[in-house]
């Protein structure tokens, strides 16, 4: 996956198809190879004229869009969030996946939420929660421990200061298509692909001196 200037929209490392019944092929393409792709058009389109910036990483322009020239601030806030955002979403899915949490994060859940069950009860009422667009997240904070938490449009927890474990999008463009405007539907549907393997791995990294 490459990291900066010019990003490119990298292949999803499965098939469309490979989320059915889940979420249905013509979701996955047109998520990806359009919504995706525009953000990463824009953001290269914005940087094209501002070369001092062309080196920065992806998760740099991220944190940092706020310091950047004021004419630039917002497109570069927009598209980098849409792009990390993304990309950090196809990436935890898998199909088959296990059902539920799996290593240490299987432990941190337990020990934070009581259980999974009560991880998932929590998880879905803050998906549900978002007003228009955005994604609920299970991050790492300062504190070393897990909590959720939801961003609106395409802002990041990287601009908070939290680690990113797993996240949902829940913009209707990644659920229309199969659940029309019926987002409980779609949540339940995105717990049987949570690439647990994955949120595990993001976990991990954030004790690199423990695991």
């Amino acid at each position: 996956m490459n990291g900066h200037y010019k990003f490119v929209n990298t292949p999803l490392p499965y098939a469309y198809e490979a989320m059915e019944p889940y979420i249905d092929k013509q979701t996955m393409y047109l998520h990806h190879d359009k919504h995706l792709q525009t953000y990463i058009d824009n953001l290269n389109r914005t940087l094209s004229s501002y070369p001092e910036y062309q080196g920065w990483t992806l998760e740099q322009l991220v944190i940092n869009a706020p310091c950047l020239p004021k004419e630039i601030q917002a497109d570069i806030k927009n598209n980098s969030g849409g792009v990390f955002n993304h990309r950090f979403y196809f990436s935890n899915l898998a199909n088959p996946a296990s059902p539920q949490p799996v290593g240490i994060l299987d432990q941190s859940i337990r020990n934070e939420f009581g259980s999974h069950a009560e991880f998932q009860r929590q998880f879905k009422a803050s998906a549900l929660s978002v007003f228009g667009s955005g994604y609920a997240w299970l991050v790492v904070n300062a504190a070393g421990r897990l909590s959720i938490i939801t961003t609106k449009n395409q802002d990041t927890p990287l601009e908070m200061g939290l680690v990113p474990v797993l996240n949902i999008d829940v913009w209707e463009h990644a659920y229309y298509l199969k659940h029309y405007n019926q987002r409980a539907g779609y949540i339940d549907d995105w717990f049987h692909i949570v690439n647990w393997d994955g949120a595990n791995q993001n976990y991990m990294r954030c004790f690199p001196t423990i695991f």
